[in-house]
């Protein structure tokens, strides 16, 4: 509680040594993902491939229905990880092994969980270190769509 105004403090991300390695996080925030979701994303984005934004087209294909961008779902998901990965981080330093492992599509809904890969401090500058996780992105049917690792630099608390 913040003892001016009686307000409860929101906790927003980890410092340095919040960060247990081994941890396993599910995240609590989740999204469904609409039709304006992945329209406006293909807009801003410029990718005007058909199997994203026309129905007719897709129904031809593979997997008979619009087929959400990739790109989306991986920044979705990294998304729902900042509150308890990155929330107060300096930098996101690397992103690797991106790997899609399952279509999404419209009106699915994505999760994700994250485990503590590995952390070490800062060589450079003692008031900081970098951790390396590992985010798993799933949908409604528990299944796996997105996997990536990623290095945060965050602060430590000092």
């Amino acid at each position: 509680m913040n003892s001016e105004n009686n307000m409860a403090v929101t906790k927003f991300g980890r410092y340095f040594e919040d960060f247990i390695i081994g941890e396993e996080i599910l995240h609590e925030g989740s999204k469904t993902i609409f039709e304006s979701d992945n329209n406006f994303f293909c807009l801003l984005t410029m990718n005007h491939h058909p199997v994203h934004i026309n129905i007719d087209y897709a129904e031809q294909k593979q997997h008979k229905q619009l087929l959400v961008v990739g790109t989306l779902v991986f920044s979705l998901i990294v998304g729902i990880t900042v509150p308890d990965i990155s929330g107060k981080a300096i930098a996101n330093l690397e992103y690797e092994e991106i790997k899609h492992l399952t279509p999404v599509f419209i009106n699915d809904t994505l999760y994700a969980k994250t485990k503590i890969l590995a952390k070490r401090e800062s060589k450079s500058k003692i008031d900081r270190g970098i951790v390396h996780v590992e985010t798993i992105g799933y949908n409604q049917h528990k299944q796996n769509v997105i996997s990536f690792k990623r290095k945060v630099l965050v602060p430590k608390n000092t």
